[in-house]
């Protein structure tokens, strides 16, 4: 997965961690969370696959990088759309499944 538009050099790095993470390549030090368990079956709830639940993970915790440094749910899941082949509708549940497993300040109850 890459990330679309030139943005600070941060980025290049975060968005070739986030290509290794979807397609399975080696993630450095990718740790068990127990928030795992509630997002990789919701993940599964709705058809989304990935090579490994490493790389789901490891996407889900880029998504709050994201959100983090500021962009919205809306823009994550247009990086996601733009650089995956998830639709608008998966694309957003895999936002706020990030969201809601690893990083739910950034709710709407947050």
């Amino acid at each position: 997965m890459t990330w679309s538009g030139s943005r600070v050099p941060a980025l290049a790095l975060a968005a070739t961690l986030m290509t290794a993470a979807l397609f399975g390549a080696a993630v450095p030090n990718v740790r068990a969370d127990p928030n795992d368990d509630k997002f990789l079956p919701a993940l599964q709830s709705q058809g989304i696959t990935y090579q490994s639940p490493e790389a789901a993970i490891a996407a889900g915790h880029h998504v709050c990088e994201k959100l983090d440094q500021g962009e919205t749910e809306t823009q994550v899941a247009q990086d996601v759309i733009d650089s995956t082949d998830l639709d608008p509708y998966h694309a957003g549940y895999f936002v706020g499944a990030s969201v809601g497993a690893y990083c739910p300040q950034f709710g709407a109850n947050g």
